[in-house]
């Protein structure tokens, strides 16, 4: 029986709105590796996903986080927004992104390096908690604008 090669996610050709949780710990943020087609980390975003119809912002937080990391999350601050307009691939993408900064319910996800889960989809995933001012070279965080919204809540 021969496998069937894994399919490449491209960036839906529609405006997504979509949530993603800030936890912390100490100066760093948890973020999911975002991979390209070779399987390089080309980039990391903290978690969330997308707003399902008839779902708050809130609502779909707390889905996403229990979804991914298995625990919930309680909102410790003020939303921001994000507009990004992207490229995965040379394909073009499109969300609105609300972020808000969380602390996880599950005590132990701080002391993890690591956190492996899967998407709905079965694609498996990582998260790690990294240093926004101090980013492997050649690894972008996104959305676009987080980072300089992220170094403007320290100054």
């Amino acid at each position: 029986m021969t496998s069937l090669p894994t399919p490449t996610w491209r960036p839906p050709q529609q405006i997504r709105a979509k949530v993603i949780g800030l936890a912390w710990r100490g100066g760093a943020v948890l973020a999911v590796e975002v991979l390209d087609d070779r399987g390089r980390v080309k980039g990391v975003r903290p978690p969330g996903g997308s707003i399902e119809f008839g779902e708050t912002r809130e609502q779909a937080l707390e889905r996403e986080f229990r979804e991914e990391l298995g625990c919930g999350v309680t909102i410790t601050g003020p939303w921001a927004v994000f507009e990004n307009l992207y490229r995965h691939e040379g394909a073009l993408g499109h969300e609105i992104l609300f972020a808000a900064p969380v602390r996880l319910h599950d005590a132990t996800l701080y002391d993890r390096d690591a956190i492996a889960f899967a998407e709905d989809s079965g694609t498996p995933c990582t998260a790690r908690w990294f240093r926004p001012e101090a980013l492997p070279e050649g690894v972008a965080l996104y959305p676009d604008g987080l980072a300089a919204a992220l170094a403007a809540r320290t100054r």
